[in-house]
Parts: C-alpha cells; sequence; structure tokens
C-alpha cells in the first residue's frame, strides 16, 4: 500500500470501529429486551423481522441518496436515523408499548442501517482504486473485519455488564451517545474520492434508474446472480441464530437474569469476526477459487448448526456457537472480495446495497419462522431448522462457481497454479 491508501484504510477502519462499537452495546441484550418489554418469542423475531423490512423497503432509496448524493452524506443520515430509532426504541421498552408501535420503530431502525449498507464498503473500494491500490480486497476487508470483531467484543460485553448494573434500556442509550458521536467523526475525516456523485432531481425517476441499474448488474450477472439468492437463506440464518442465543444459553446456563452470559455469545461472534478476519487472506490463499471457501464454509455453518440444536450442555455449546462464528467469518472477506470484483465502481453502491436487500428479505422470512418454532418446540428445535434453511445456500454458491468468472480466480496464490489442495472434490 502507499501513503495515500494506508490513510482511506485508517480511515475505514476507524468508522467500521465507531460504528460496530455503537450498534454492539445492544447486540448481547436485544431479545432480552423485547421479551422484558412484555413481548413474547413470536413478536420479539417479528419486531426483529420488520427491521429488516426496513431494510427491503429502503436499500435502493438510500442506494439513490448514497450513488447520488454521495457515501459520506449516506453516512452520515445513517448514524442520524439510528441515533433517533434507538431512542424511540428506548422510550417504547419505557412505556411497554403495544407490538404495532415496536413493528414502526422497528422499521425505522432498518432505514438506519440501508444507509450504511453499501455505501461505505463502495467508498472504500472506490478510493482505494483511485489511490493507486491494486492489491487484493481480501487483506482490507480481513482488516476491517478483525477491527468490528475487536468494537462487537467491547460493546456486546460493556453492553451485557451494563444492563446488569443498571437495566436493560441503558445500553441503548450508550448507542445513541456513541452514534452521535461518529456523525461528527464521519465529518471530519470521510470525504469522497474516486467517486463522483449524480444528482437527480427526480426522486422518483432516480429510484427506478437505480433499481434498474441494481438488476443489470447484480441479478442479470449470472455468477453476482447466484451470489444473492444464496443471501436469504445465509443472512437470514445468521441473524436468528445471533439472536437467538442469547435466551438459549441463559437457559443452558440456568439463570434467566443473568444478561453477561447473554453477552458472552455475542462477545464469542466478535472474537470469531477478529480470528476470521485474520484467517481470511491465509484460507484465499489455500484454494484457487472464492467459491471453494464459500461452499466449505456453508456446508460446515450449516451441520454445525444442526449438532448445536442437539447439545443440551452449556460450554459444549459455546465451542460450537464459537466454531460457527469463526467459520462464517473467515468467509465473509472472500464473498465481498468476489462480489466487488464483479461489479461497476459507478453502480457499486447500488449493488452491494441490493445484495444487502437479498439477505435482509430471507430475514422477514426466517426470523418468523424460527421465532414461532422456538415458542412451539423450544430453542433447540429452531436452531437444528437453522442449520437445514442455511444449506440451502450452497446450492446457489455451486451455481456461481460454474459460471466461470474471472473475479472466482482473482488474486489466488502462486502457490497453487492449478487447484488448491482442498478444492479436488468440490463440483
Amino acid at each position: 500500500m502507499n501513503a495515500a491508501a494506508r490513510r482511506i484504510q485508517r480511515v475505514y477502519l476507524t468508522l467500521t470501529l465507531g460504528n460496530t462499537l455503537a450498534a454492539s452495546f445492544i447486540w448481547g441484550v436485544n431479545t432480552l429486551f423485547l421479551l422484558d418489554a412484555g413481548l413474547s418469542n413470536f413478536e420479539a423475531f417479528a419486531a426483529n423481522a420488520f427491521f429488516t423490512v426496513g431494510m427491503v423497503i429502503f436499500e435502493v432509496p438510500t442506494g439513490v441518496v448514497a450513488d447520488g448524493w454521495g457515501r459520506r452524506v449516506s453516512f452520515l443520515l445513517g448514524t442520524v436515523t439510528l441515533a433517533g430509532s434507538t431512542y424511540l426504541y428506548y422510550l417504547l421498552w419505557q412505556f411497554s408499548a403495544p407490538f404495532p408501535l415496536w413493528a414502526v420503530v422497528s422499521v425505522l431502525l432498518g432505514l438506519g442501517f440501508t444507509f450504511f449498507s453499501g455505501a461505505v464498503e463502495a467508498w472504500l473500494v472506490d478510493a482505494l482504486r483511485y489511490s493507486g491500490y491494486e492489491g487484493g480486497l481480501e487483506a482490507v476487508f480481513g482488516r476491517g473485519q478483525m477491527v468490528a470483531g475487536v468494537a462487537m467484543l467491547a460493546g456486546s460485553v460493556a453492553g451485557g455488564v451494563i444492563a446488569q448494573a443498571t437495566d436493560l434500556g441503558v445500553p441503548f442509550l450508550v448507542r445513541v451517545g456513541v452514534l452521535l458521536a461518529m456523525f461528527a467523526v464521519a465529518l471530519g475525516l470521510m470525504h469522497d474520492v474516486g467517486f463522483t456523485p449524480e444528482r437527480s432531481t427526480h426522486p422518483l425517476r432516480a429510484t427506478r434508474a437505480v433499481l434498474s441499474a441494481s438488476i443489470e448488474n447484480g441479478l442479470k450477472i449470472p455468477p453476482v446472480r447466484y451470489v444473492m439468492l444464496a443471501a436469504p437463506f445465509s443472512a437470514g440464518v445468521g441473524i436468528y441464530v445471533f439472536y437467538a442465543l442469547q435466551p438459549y444459553l441463559l437457559e443452558l446456563f440456568g439463570d434467566p437474569r443473568a444478561y453477561s452470559v447473554a453477552g458472552l455469545a455475542a462477545a464469542i461472534v466478535a472474537g470469531a469476526e477478529v480470528v476470521g478476519g485474520w484467517l481470511a487472506p491465509h484460507v484465499r490463499r489455500l484454494f484457487h477459487k472464492r467459491t471453494s471457501v464459500l461452499i466449505l464454509s456453508g456446508s460446515i455453518s450449516a451441520v454445525l448448526l444442526v449438532v448445536l440444536g442437539f447439545t443440551r450442555v452449556f460450554w459444549l455449546a459455546l465451542v460450537l456457537l464459537t466454531l460457527w462464528a469463526v467459520v462464517d467469518s473467515a468467509a465473509m472477506p472472500v464473498r465481498q472480495a468476489y462480489v466487488n470484483d464483479m461489479i461497476p465502481s459507478k453502480q457499486r453502491a447500488t449493488v452491494l446495497s441490493f445484495d444487502s436487500l437479498m439477505g435482509s428479505s430471507g430475514g422477514v422470512v426466517v426470523q418468523p419462522v424460527l421465532g414461532r418454532s422456538a415458542d412451539l418446540y423450544g430453542y433447540p428445535v429452531s436452531l437444528a431448522l437453522a442449520g437445514i434453511f442455511q444449506s440451502l445456500a450452497v446450492p446457489f454458491l455451486v451455481a456461481s462457481r460454474r459460471q466461470g468468472s474471472p473475479a472466482d480466480r482473482a488474486n489466488a496464490s502462486t502457490e497453487h497454479p492449478d487447484k488448491g489442495p482442498a478444492e479436488e472434490t468440490l463440483p
């Protein structure tokens, strides 16, 4: 990396650190927070589903903001929107509000996150290319994931400890404060380079154009399309498992008010992100194709979830959770690099937002279904079903591999000019 690229990477890592820290204060206690407000398991996960509905609804319109007004503007709007909707969540908990109000505010939370999705990643890739960086993206995304993991580890553990020392609402107030601080940081450090926004005076027309560009540069490109079609299963399951593990681990632990244990689940996932981010470029060098990593990761993750659903031992559950999180995390930077190398710069934020939309659409369906199964049959059965759902992503990844995209082989290690050692058995 030259000096300009290193500077861009530092800004990216700073934004990732602050944003993840803010978000993660509630991740370890969110499900407990919803249940404490009087919601059932079904309603709690339905509220999470409305959050993903918000992401589905607003991904394309906020893509217009990112590509038409700038990625910096999109990030700033995200911090303000997420801070406001988080505070509303706190008020709903204070007044034990009925479920319809939770649904509305959950949609607003989804809106806040859509301002981030795609915009920061697109800003990074375009700025790096503009600076002259020509290396592989796995290493940069891996560092970002490691920083996010550290932030998540700190935030989720702190959120659980704060909730146990005070109450379940205080972590939400802490999140609001950190988000407002990140607004100031981004205002001073984040500037669009290597990208010129194209503003439109017709928002609806621009939204249609963005949707059309998303389809043209995403779903109409076969290898990208199949990766996107896998996202509803993998992303939807990931969201459910992360939040279901909070009450499930408390159930195994035997103390329903041990909120720090619930924070431990999020902390393990965070630590796994650090390890996975470090492993990603090393794992990539073992395989000639990026899809090999994705297929193996999806298959192993599905099996681990099924096994997790059958365990009744707290510490064994923690081990399985850790393995599942590491396997998923090590594949994520590889997936990001694979998709980014297949889409054009001009529509990068748009296509990445559409990819996020596809993942969120799975969460809309998967979360209430698995939440209802937890009400009827318990969390173990719902986790085993989650593993079955996740396995459905693998055939789409195999289909993407068969398209033979040059991005599948990009930045492959020269140590394996033909095939990686673990690739022989893959289709």
